[in-house]
């Protein structure tokens, strides 16, 4: 019954993308659902073994990550993900490595040792912030850069649902909405807030707030990650050709605690019927149904599901070998920033632009443009 649920809703509303994915083009959001899933079970498996004290998990809500990403053309739009969407990381071509190297501060981290949020802009991945919401002006002023440039790119970054009660995701709807910007913002309602359930932090239907902004939004199920797939193109079509910005509203569910540290509340927090029901329509599972469904083998899936787990295996033990790789203390100072009084970074960037008319990056540090490079985004090809 949920399977054929799943493959009515793609018939529904997302047949004309569907039909576009090759027999590889499954396989390889598969292989994707599958290494994000892993890399989430790896890093609980590092907290109860003590190598990390705990742990920020997607695990049940893949396919909002996954089915944005596949939708992109990744060698030129940018993405913003949160936490819960580390997948994005691996999907644009960063190191799988660097999922587990980020928690290990080690040296050879994406920030040195400095943050385990991550990113890499020549990737076209911003690293998130912990403030929830602030990605959206952010995001807003990507898409400002590439409609001015008249580059056919996109901006696409993730909010959870109680974060679209702050001020600084309405404040970027606003002007996102008033530039008329090619950017996508993925509500992606995993039904809570930290520790507050969505029926107690906000009134109205999640689906409402893109017409707050004058905006006509897409829904899609969260855990089906052909529908999400498909509403992202749609969303990624709609801006290309002038009409963004576009809200998608993905309905999934946090089937863990905010972090590993407070699975027991989280439970806590809803009826147990809801995990239930929740993990019966888990989208790994129910993708790999549909896939059979469309006539690839069991052995392709193995297959798949084999390199996977080599994959994220390789990379944990990669990041474990570099373990007693620490950062040395002055590496904590960003060049050109971390110098002086709180102005010192103004007035160095002032001073390059006295220099030569231009305004570079600061000195190159893991994540950061080179010298010469700018302090904007690559250019698309």
């Amino acid at each position: 019954m949920l399977v054929r649920a799943y493959r009515d809703r793609i018939k529904r509303g997302s047949a004309e993308h569907a039909s576009r994915l090759a027999h590889t083009d499954l396989l390889r959001i598969y292989r994707d659902l599958v290494v994000t899933r892993l890399q989430d079970i790896g890093l609980k498996r590092w907290v109860r073994q003590g190598v990390i004290s705990k742990a920020w998990l997607g695990v049940g809500e893949e396919a909002v990550t996954v089915g944005c990403v596949a939708a992109l053309e990744r060698a030129q739009d940018v993405v913003i993900p949160m936490i819960r969407n580390a997948g994005a990381c691996h999907m644009m071509g960063l190191p799988l490595e660097d999922g587990f190297t980020c928690y290990l501060a080690t040296a050879d981290s994406p920030s040195g040792g400095r943050d385990f949020h991550y990113g890499d802009i020549a990737r076209g991945v911003i690293q998130p912030v912990s403030h929830m919401g602030t990605s959206v002006p952010v995001a807003a002023g990507a898409a400002l850069a590439f409609r001015n440039l008249g580059e056919g790119r996109v901006a696409l970054t993730w909010t959870g649902d109680g974060a679209t009660r702050t001020a600084a995701f309405h404040e970027g709807m606003v002007f996102a909405a008033r530039a008329g910007v090619p950017l996508i913002v993925v509500i992606q309602n995993n039904q809570v807030a930290l520790g507050t359930r969505l029926a107690q932090h906000g009134a109205g239907a999640m689906a409402d707030i893109p017409a707050v902004y004058g905006l006509t939004g897409l829904e899609c199920d969260g855990n089906n990650v052909i529908d999400v797939y498909a509403a992202a193109a749609t969303a990624r079509e709609q801006c290309l050709r002038g009409e963004g910005p576009v809200i998608m509203v993905a309905e999934t569910f946090r089937m863990g605690g905010h972090a590993t540290h407070d699975e027991r509340e989280a439970r806590e927090t809803f009826a147990p019927e809801l995990f239930e029901h929740w993990g019966r329509r888990d989208p790994v599972g129910l993708f790999e149904a549909y896939l059979i469904d469309r006539g690839i083998t069991v052995e392709e899936i193995e297959a798949a599901e084999e390199e996977a787990r080599k994959a994220v295996d390789a990379a944990a033990d990669l990041a474990l070998a570099s373990r007693d790789h620490l950062p040395r203390p002055e590496s904590a100072l960003f060049p050109g920033f971390s110098e002086g009084g709180v102005l010192h970074g103004l007035s160095t960037r002032l001073d390059a632009v006295r220099t030569d008319g231009h305004e570079h990056a600061p000195s190159p540090v893991s994540g950061h443009p080179p010298p010469g490079a700018g302090a904007g985004f690559p250019p698309s090809d």
